[in-house]
């Protein structure tokens, strides 16, 4: 299972590691979020080179205000502090991996 962290975790988990991170934005509401979150549990044990997180939009609005989230799911890939690639949308587990196989 991902953990889920929040605005005052994201500096440190996310923008300061030095592994790529996977960060999975989603809402407890949204449907392809749900459809979305086994296939990146299943990635994340498959890519240990990413760490993986998920950030909840409603409870960290302003988040999904930085980084100009404006539709879920939505994944980005951060290396070195940036956000370096995105995916917006439900992909199965083999778009998916295509896209992490592309920002390793």
């Amino acid at each position: 299972m991902i953990e889920k962290i929040y605005s005052e975790e994201f500096s440190e988990k996310v923008l300061g590691s030095a592994k790529p991170v996977v960060v999975d934005f989603f809402a407890d509401w949204c449907g392809p979020c749900k459809m979305l979150a086994p296939v990146l549990d299943e990635l994340s044990a498959q890519n240990p080179e990413f760490d993986f997180y998920k950030v909840n939009i409603d409870e960290n609005p302003e988040l999904a205000t930085k980084y100009q989230i404006v539709s879920i799911p939505f994944v980005g890939v951060f290396k070195g502090g940036v956000m370096a690639d995105k995916s917006i949308g439900f992909l199965d587990a083999e778009a998916l991996q295509e896209f992490l196989n592309a920002n390793k």
